[in-house]
């Protein structure tokens, strides 16, 4: 069973979102990074096995969000709970020896 081994970070929404958006989109390139939830806040979950941490989430009732997303610094993927919160999942990569 993968495991959660802690908390990778916590995002946020604003009261102007669209300013704060487009603000966010200029300076660090981010958009819509909390679709399709609705909720004002996304989690961010270190995980030590992120294929099998989707497998079982889908399995308990959530809705896989994409593919998993390979990057120089870890795996990523998505899923929306059933109260509809968005939870990103990160394999962070092994350092090399």
């Amino acid at each position: 069973m993968a495991k959660a081994l802690g908390i990778g970070g916590v995002f946020f929404k604003s009261t102007d979102p669209k300013k704060l958006a487009a603000w966010y989109a200029e300076h660090l390139g981010m958009t819509d990074y909390f679709a399709p939830s609705t909720k004002d806040f996304m989690i961010n979950l270190i995980v030590d096995d992120v294929a099998v941490a989707l497998q079982q989430v889908l399995a308990g009732g959530a809705q896989i969000i994409g593919e998993i997303a390979d990057y120089d610094f870890g795996r990523f993927g998505h899923f929306v709970d059933p109260d509809g919160n968005k939870i990103e999942l990160w394999e962070v990569k092994a350092a090399s020896a």
